[in-house]
């Protein structure tokens, strides 16, 4: 990533959190794009990349194409697509991969990345919950990763529109990094783009560790809130689910401690972050309210699978999974 050119931008992805990057970023010096299909794709070329934020309506005008093929190399590749959705877009995010490109998983749960490469010395292997035939790591250079953890809280109403509800924090952080390191001069200046667009972003020193920071609320608040189909205040309000909550994040605190990861936050301080959001629903209650495939392998399976690998005792976990996997199954929002 350089400063001498105008840096090329690509959103792979036309969803809420793609828009959320896309229509931001485009306020900035980078020439963003987007991959998109069907009506969002429709959408942005015919009206523009819509972002309602803060009082604030943004409309921003970017290059939306469905072949990734008419954009060329691209500086940085933000992949903005569901997680089960990444392993059959791999082949076609190749043709904006250079040597340089910056590639940025924008995705729900645990990345396929977080255990690091498959046969290196420490690595606890592949995470099959989330890449299941091993075709994302063989196909997307670990070199060329940089990790993220958004926060914010956003829906997508209709195509080519975001909505976002509440939180603002996104953490970006070098995998291949050692905790504590100092932050490399690419990942400054993607944070210094990412800051002049209006996000706000910041460095994490331990980025697997914000990863799971964000998990313990994920993994909970997401399948419990398909099973139940009640926003966030209402389930974390009611004395039993609140119960259920503590069980499970003390068990993701467990998983994580086996792991070397130290999120420094308590369970009850972990569920008041998401109390003081307010009514909220989880990404997963808006997808199975529209029909759409929901991402329980990779938010709550892949965590079950890690207590798994280090001998980790996750009965609540476990339970909490197989009942919204069946739900899931049923509804014909998951594939058995």
């Amino acid at each position: 990533m350089t400063e001498s050119h105008l840096l090329k931008v690509c959103i792979f992805g036309a969803g809420a959190v793609g828009g959320y990057f896309g229509v931001r970023l485009a306020q900035s010096s980078a020439q963003v794009s987007v991959v998109a299909r069907g009506a969002s794709l429709e959408a942005i070329q015919n009206r523009g990349w819509i972002l309602e934020s803060e009082g604030q309506r943004l409309t921003s005008k970017v290059k939306a194409v469905s072949d990734p093929t008419q954009l060329g190399l691209q500086d940085i590749l933000i992949i903005a697509v569901k997680s089960h959705d990444l392993e059959s877009v791999v082949d076609k995010v190749k043709p904006l991969l250079g040597p340089q490109t910056l590639l940025i998983p924008a995705l729900n749960g645990i990345p396929w990345w977080f255990c690091g490469e498959s046969g290196q010395p420490g690595a606890l292997g592949r995470i099959h919950c989330v890449d299941k035939s091993g075709l994302i790591e063989s196909s997307i250079p670990s070199s060329s990763v940089i990790g993220t953890v958004v926060y914010p809280s956003l829906s997508r109403p209709e195509p080519g529109l975001t909505r976002h509800h509440s939180g603002t924090k996104i953490v970006f952080g070098e995998p291949s990094l050692a905790p504590g390191a100092a932050a490399s001069l690419r990942l400054q200046s993607l944070v210094d783009l990412m800051r002049s667009s209006g996000l706000d972003a910041e460095i994490s020193s331990d980025i697997r560790t914000e990863v799971w920071k964000k998990l313990m609320g994920n993994a909970c608040f997401n399948p419990v809130s398909l099973l139940t189909s009640s926003a966030t205040d209402l389930m974390i309000d009611d004395p039993g689910t609140y119960q259920v909550f503590k069980s499970m994040m003390s068990e993701l605190l467990e998983v994580g401690n086996s792991l070397g990861l130290r999120p420094n936050i308590s369970v009850e301080d972990r569920i008041a972050l998401t109390r003081k959001l307010g009514h909220i629903k989880t990404s997963m209650l808006q997808d199975a309210e529209r029909g759409r495939k929901v991402e329980i392998d990779a938010i709550l399976g892949a965590a079950c699978e890690l207590g798994r690998k280090v001998n980790a005792l996750t009965p609540t976990l476990d339970t909490v999974y197989s009942l919204a996997r069946l739900k899931a199954i049923t509804e014909g929002l998951l594939s058995s």
